[in-house]
């Protein structure tokens, strides 16, 4: 029996509660009050609250906020730090070689450190003030169309209240339609309705695969007197161990307020060897020689993980289709040599909501109405950032001494390098099978303060799910995992997730091969990516549920 459900219309509705969304939707209010056009307005986020979900590096560029918020010191942007001096470090296992160079797209000096989660949450409330109707807890789960079947009319919320089933409970609540003129979404990096327009409407038709990184990131609260209280640099960038130059990746140590500091390390998911466990890798960065002198009597406050777009330029989706747009990171807008999202996030958002406000007075949000949209994304200076980085991806995923030739040639010519467009291949098909049975070594040791195993970084994300919900990770074909993956590339699963979501079942349980843990999900969406087969699904959990990040 189907669900009778609400359905609330409004002129334009944002999907996600990110940088890209929230500027979008603060630039839409101030637009439309310029143009003197009225209209309706509303955002929603899958988390409980704004910023639930944020986590990124983060070195924020402030080019788009100064446009939005000129007066945003005034307003009390919550800046952690402003860069000071910048510092490369290449790591083997046991040293360290400070680089003489760093690249003119890693000069942060002026640049603000912060928390996106703070960040995110700040921007809400001026959108909230400006008349913006903000949902936190409505998890998008379906894309509506028009009659036609091709015109995006909104987007329908999840069902809250079922059992693990699918059956109604007591608490059945109906999810709601939230219909729109035209919707924007930016529900970042791999988007579960964004990844649905795709193969509806084939958005990325003609495009590279786009590929990803998965980052674990922490803050940390260090003693009174520790390294950056001593030092002019506080944002240090660093490369080499545990990765090594084959594997894309690397870690950030960046100051904070209040004595912390946020520490990440991200993988490329274009990795190769089965055995690779990203947690480990992360664990191992920590403790090497040079980090753990920086990190010496902390205290890890919060831990979480994500994946970020890396692919680039020739990676992006068409960003326009009838009555819908993809701004941010769900259209893979991400400045890839820099490691920074979060400006170029905003502008896209900004860019779209003027080209709304535009429609508006042309009396439609057809492709041909929102055209504006995809025409200053390229006559402005977020092209000409995306543009350089164009082929940065596909040089990293060559060889080392053939990966520093492309770079070298790339960093001359502003992005050409010595072939435009270089291919590049997608994350699930890189990883080798194992040659030998993978080992179930113990992970390098923890202690449960400053080096923690999975699950105590489980629970200082604050992540929680109801237990009795529908599982929203879907493992579509158990004898995939029985006949193909274990076999082949020995469950790779159990190490790529690092909240430990996937265990392998004992044989004697005669149940699926694969036991899942679904209220461990840090919602980062590296198994839908990485996994060899394409077996596996994200989908929303009940909207509300998923981590609790306030310092990331």
């Amino acid at each position: 029996m189907n669900a009778e459900r609400e359905s609330i219309p409004f002129d334009v509705l944002f999907v996600g509660g990110g940088p890209a969304s929230l500027a979008g939707a603060i630039q839409l209010m101030q637009s439309a009050a310029a143009a003197g056009v009225q209209l309706e307005a509303a955002l929603i986020e899958k988390g409980s609250e704004i910023g639930a979900h944020g986590i990124s590096g983060a070195v924020l560029n402030p080019a788009a906020l100064a446009e939005l918020i000129p007066d945003y010191r005034e307003k009390d942007c919550p800046i952690e730090a402003t860069v000071r001096e910048d510092a490369m470090v290449y790591l083997t296992s046991n040293r360290h070689f400070r680089l003489p160079f760093i690249p003119r797209y890693l000069h942060n000096r002026g640049f603000h450190v912060v928390s996106l989660s703070k960040f995110t949450r700040w921007l809400g409330q001026i959108a909230e003030e400006l008349g913006v109707n903000v949902f936190p807890g409505f998890a998008g789960s379906e894309v509506l169309f028009d009659a036609d079947g091709r015109t995006v009319a909104g987007v329908r919320t999840g069902d809250k209240g079922l059992d693990k089933d699918g059956g109604r409970k007591g608490t059945f609540e109906a999810g709601i339609d939230l219909t729109a003129r035209v919707t924007l979404f930016g529900e970042g990096a791999r988007g579960s309705l964004t990844r649905d327009l795709q193969k509806r409407l084939h958005i990325s038709e003609g495009r590279m695969p786009q590929v990803f990184e998965t980052g674990i990131k922490e803050v940390i609260q260090l003693p009174q007197d520790h390294y950056f209280s001593r030092s002019r640099e506080n944002c240090i960038h660093l490369m080499g161990y545990p990765l090594g130059l084959r594997t894309p990746g690397g870690g950030f140590i960046y100051e904070m307020s209040e004595n912390r500091l946020t520490l990440g390390f991200l993988t490329a998911l274009s990795y190769e060897d089965t055995a690779t466990d990203l947690y480990d890798l992360f664990i191992q960065f920590k403790r090497h020689p040079f980090v753990s002198r920086l990190i010496a009597d902390g205290k890890v406050l919060q831990q979480g993980a994500r994946t970020v777009s890396t692919g680039g330029y020739y990676t992006m989706p068409r960003l326009l289709f009838d009555g819908g747009m993809l701004i941010g990171g769900a259209a893979g807008i991400q400045n890839t040599p820099a490691l920074k999202g979060i400006h170029v996030s905003m502008k896209s958002g900004m860019l779209a909501a003027q080209a709304v406000v535009e429609a508006f007075a042309g009396g439609g949000f057809d492709t041909r109405k929102l055209a504006a949209y995809p025409r200053w994304m390229e006559t402005g200076w977020i092209k000409d950032e995306l543009y350089q980085g164009r082929n940065f991806a596909q040089a990293l995923a060559k060889p080392p001494l053939t990966k520093l030739i492309h770079l070298g040639a790339q960093y001359v010519t502003r992005g050409r390098g010595l072939q435009d467009k270089m291919p590049l291949t997608a994350d699930h098909r890189h990883l080798k099978p194992a040659e030998k049975p993978v080992p179930s070594a113990a992970a390098s040791p923890t202690d449960g303060v400053l080096y923690l195993d999975k699950l105590t970084g489980v629970y200082l994300s604050k992540t929680h799910h109801r237990e009795d919900q529908p599982s929203h990770l879907i493992i579509h074909d158990p004898d995939v995992c029985i006949r193909r993956c274990i076999p082949t590339f020995q469950a790779p699963c159990v190490r790529f997730c690092p909240g430990g979501v996937y265990e392998l079942a004992a044989k004697e349980d005669g149940g699926p091969p694969i036991k899942l843990n679904p209220s461990n999900c840090l919602h980062c969406k590296t198994c839908e990516i990485k996994d060899p087969f394409e077996n596996i699904t994200w989908t929303c959990p009940e909207g509300g549920d998923g981590p609790e990040y306030t310092l990331l």
